[in-house]
């Protein structure tokens, strides 16, 4: 719960100066008190200030205009209401604090075992022991409304003291007592975040994220504060996706949505007998939306029209006639060789050896 003065390097005017410091106790607990006597103070600072029924030690963790923000913010109004801050801490004061705050841890132990003999209904998370040693205050969380004015009286006669009781809710326990999440990092609600607001399931929708208890819930049992860090990101993206209340209609089938990627608009289909998951681009979705409210069908998700297929015959005609021409020429080939030999044997003939088919051959007499 540091707080982090961005106008510490900045020269303020002396005299104008606000009054108020704010000034934080165990746990991150802050609360504003008026600095009366113009005390010299700085961040960190150990000082005695006032309260309801004597005094208190705490640490300056802001002052100046800063501070007047922060009341603005939290709605605190600056009026005579606001306690004042007695001096600055001394040795002793810090010295009794520190004896003070070892009777806690025992304290805790003990008043768990009075409010389990007593069967109520509430868990103790912590204690506080005023500076002074006059005072004591009991945190505690519960579900329903307890009557523990019977555990009031068995407390303060124990510890002699004044004892109260201040009920918590589950997320300020969790930050009272602090941790580390499963990203890994201190939990935020013990280390910055001081405003819870209310986290839904809805939260979770938005995200695309598993409804899954045990993931979303936080170390309190409750809904994380994170669900709520990008969530209007988150909104503002989901703008661009469209909203499939049916299954898309194609000629192929109907296809259901199975994911949405926000941040890249994709979005995966699958038909309805296969486990294929087919990515399209959110234009490509608002298109065959589109079609489908015309009462028309595409093709598939990736096409609205399907190319028409040549018979097997079609595409092997130049096949064919390809064959056909080379075995004509083939034939071509064989023919003028026998013609060639043909020719070759009459040329080696005897030329006395007498042709019957030349006329000029006188013919034998029989």
């Amino acid at each position: 719960m540091n707080v982090f003065d961005w106008l510490s390097n900045m020269d303020m005017p002396t005299q104008d100066r606000f009054d108020v410091a704010e000034v934080r106790f165990k746990n991150g607990r802050k609360d504003f008190y008026r600095n009366t006597e113009h005390l010299m103070l700085h961040t960190g600072d150990a000082v005695v200030v006032e309260t309801q029924t004597g005094h208190h030690i705490g640490y300056v963790s802001l002052q100046g205009e800063l501070v007047r923000l922060q009341m603005q913010k939290k709605k605190v109004a600056n009026d005579d209401e606001i306690h004042k801050i007695y001096r600055m801490a001394h040795t002793k004061d810090l010295e009794k604090h520190e004896d003070v705050k070892k009777r806690e841890m025992p304290a805790i132990y003990h008043a768990r075992e009075v409010i389990r003999k007593m069967n109520l209904g509430m868990k103790l998370s912590d204690v506080e022991f005023q500076a002074d040693n006059t005072k004591a205050v009991f945190y505690y969380s519960a579900d329903e409304r307890v009557d523990f004015r019977e555990l009031i009286k068995v407390l303060a006669s124990e510890f002699k003291v004044r004892v109260e009781m201040r009920q918590i809710s589950l997320r300020q326990e969790a930050g009272r007592l602090g941790g580390v999440g499963v990203c890994g990092r201190e939990l935020c609600c013990s280390t910055w975040l001081s405003d819870f607001k209310n986290v839904a399931t809805s939260a979770a929708r938005y995200q695309n994220l598993s409804l899954n208890p045990s993931k979303l819930s936080g170390q309190c049992g409750r809904l994380k504060c994170c669900l709520n860090y990008e969530l209007e990101t988150y909104i503002q993206e989901l703008k661009f996706i469209p909203e499939i209340e049916a299954p898309l209609l194609t000629e192929k089938g109907e296809a259901k949505l199975q994911k949405t990627d926000i941040f890249r608009k994709l979005m995966w289909f699958a038909y309805k007998d296969e486990n294929n998951w087919y990515a399209l681009k959110v234009d490509r979705v608002n298109e065959i939306l589109e079609l489908n409210r015309q009462g028309k069908k595409p093709a598939s998700l990736e096409i609205d029209v399907e190319e028409v297929k040549l018979p097997v015959s079609t595409l092997n005609n130049d096949l064919v006639s390809l064959d056909k021409k080379f075995q004509s020429r083939g034939r071509n080939k064989n023919r003028n060789k026998n013609r060639g030999r043909r020719d070759g044997n009459q040329g080696n003939r005897n030329p006395n050896q007498r042709n019957p088919n030349n006329p000029n051959n006188p013919k034998r007499k029989g």
